[in-house]
């Protein structure tokens, strides 16, 4: 199983960035998917999830309006895309797979949202 992300890095306010996730080894299709991050000296804090068949998307309050989760099941992939990036948003964003097989995290990718 391998959970690969994508597409992290140095971003001014109010820029956008999309990250990627990449999944092999598992029924993809089948497995909610998550993106989570992680900020310095904070606990992990559900960013968005979103549905095996991509149907229903959930957001944290913080995220809502400016970040959008998609996955494409032809392709394994999930995709966040976020707007409108403030500084508290940097952490390191993992994504996660959850399902009957278990749950399954990729290594994540650092966003810094700074001038």
């Amino acid at each position: 199983v391998q959970l690969v992300e994508s597409g992290g890095g140095l971003v001014q306010p109010g820029g956008s960035l999309r990250l990627s996730c990449a999944a092999s080894g598992f029924s993809f299709s089948s497995y909610v998917m998550n993106w989570s991050r992680q900020a310095p000296g904070k606990e992990l804090e559900l960013v968005a999830s979103i549905s095996s068949l991509g149907g229903i998307t959930n957001y944290g309050d913080s995220m809502k309006g400016r970040f959008t989760m998609s996955r494409d099941n032809g392709k394994n992939t999930v995709y966040l895309q976020m707007n409108s990036l403030k500084p508290e948003d940097t952490a390191v964003y993992y994504c996660n797979a959850r399902g009957r097989g278990g749950v399954y995290w990729g290594r994540g990718t650092q966003v810094t949202v700074s001038s």
